[in-house]
């Protein structure tokens, strides 16, 4: 078949979330079918990344894009819109007419829109469409766990405005996909639209972790995730001001190694804490990861699920994570990852792990085991061809049982 994707991350290199999920799908794509490849980028992209995406699809175009801007005056006039601010204010034209042209030359059997941020521009298609990757539960936490009454009735106004804008949105999709089980749950409660919906979970490149040899270092920590994303900044914040000290009167010793971009991030507002070393970001984070004994995952806010944590049990590096850290992802508390939520209990789950060796390997086998066994691109994306394949022939589905993959 021929399969036209729009993306809204330029995919390679593939050194985020969002690219790691967006090259992994194309990549399994490409196996079985023609691809073209149309892509939102906020920077230039070199002859080599283009190279790179062009040894998987027939056809690279990239449309330059601006980042949202929520002070810019089309933002501020998107309160006045139907439609979400950002939907709004980042709307390109270019990109448009780049996808009519690419419909009309190309003839695509089924378009894949990557994201919310590109579905604007396959919604009114006359071809079959399918939405990856729809998430609703960031914004709805912002609203369940507003404390004052004036954020929480803003978090409302901003949920009923997000839920109905979804509402007509994937009225003119063919199927759409979520992340987890508890992503499929919300959408529908929010929505209630027959729609065929698949389950596609975040993956790892399993064969490429096999590949990573590293020496781990005693008494090491990571955190991998750039602390730009508000997430990922809290998650830091709350394990050198409530965890790390409890680890530190038992381990004087011990590193805690936090990857990721920090492009205008002001470290000052983090506790001070010996022993803690901001890396910046990292052009492949494996080694640093398989070089630790234990990757800390105490997240607790935001949707999805971690690929921080697959990434790191795919390199047999043991994982203590938060219930929200580890949500949305089948794994053994206890054998294959370790969840704690108070303070105290994270804590000496982490020192458990850094006190006993024999606890700390079979731990990284469990979860190595698990990860080849559940989340290996492989196999999410094959079955994701299945389901696009699916929606392409137009073949009747049940709307509302999820298909898993």
């Amino acid at each position: 078949m021929r399969m036209l994707f729009l993306s809204s991350w330029y995919p390679y290199p593939a050194d985020n979330g969002s690219r790691l999920r967006i090259y992994h799908l194309i990549r399994q794509l490409s196996l079985r079918h023609e691809i073209s490849l149309i892509s939102l980028a906020e920077e230039p992209v070199s002859e080599g990344r283009l190279r790179a995406m062009r040894a998987l699809c027939a056809e690279v175009k990239t449309v330059h894009q601006r980042c949202f801007q929520p002070r810019r005056l089309k933002a501020i006039l998107g309160l006045l819109s139907t439609h979400p601010r950002s939907v709004v204010d980042t709307y390109n034209e270019a990109m448009m007419q780049t996808v009519l042209h690419e419909v009309a030359r190309f003839r695509p059997d089924v378009v894949i829109a990557s994201q919310m941020d590109t579905a604007p521009y396959a919604r009114r298609l006359a071809v079959r469409r399918v939405l990856d990757e729809i998430e609703v539960t960031v914004l709805y936490e912002a609203y369940a766990r507003a404390r004052s009454k004036l954020r929480r009735f803003r978090a409302w106004l901003t949920w009923q405005k997000l839920t109905a804008y979804l509402r007509g949105l994937l009225s003119d999709f063919d199927g759409y996909t979520v992340v987890s089980d508890a992503e499929r749950r919300r959408v529908i409660e929010a929505l209630a639209l027959p729609v065929p919906v698949a389950v596609v979970p975040n993956g790892v490149d399993v064969e490429a972790c096999t590949r990573i040899v590293a020496q781990p270092e005693p008494d090491t920590l990571i955190y991998s995730g750039a602390l730009t994303y508000d997430a990922n900044f809290d998650a830091v914040d709350y394990f050198l001001r409530e965890i790390f000290p409890l680890i530190r009167t038992k381990r004087p010793g011990v590193r805690l190694f936090v990857t990721g971009k920090l492009d205008g991030v002001n470290l000052d507002t983090l506790p001070r804490s010996n022993g803690v070393v901001f890396t910046g970001y990292l052009d492949d984070v494996r080694p640093r990861i398989a070089q630790s004994w234990i990757s800390v995952v105490p997240l607790r806010i935001g949707g999805g699920t971690r690929l921080k944590i697959l990434e790191s049990l795919a390199l047999g590096t043991p994982v203590v994570a938060t219930s929200k850290g580890a949500e949305g992802l089948d794994f053994e508390d206890g054998r294959e990852l370790h969840i704690a939520d108070a303070p105290s209990e994270f804590a000496s789950q982490v020192v458990r792990l850094l006190e006993d060796r024999a606890l700390r390997e079979a731990s990284g086998a469990a979860g190595r085991q698990a990860v080849a066994a559940r989340y290996s691109w492989s196999t999410i994306g094959a079955s994701f061809c299945n389901f696009v394949e699916c929606i392409a022939r137009g073949e009747t589905m049940q709307p509302r049982r999820p298909l898993h993959v």
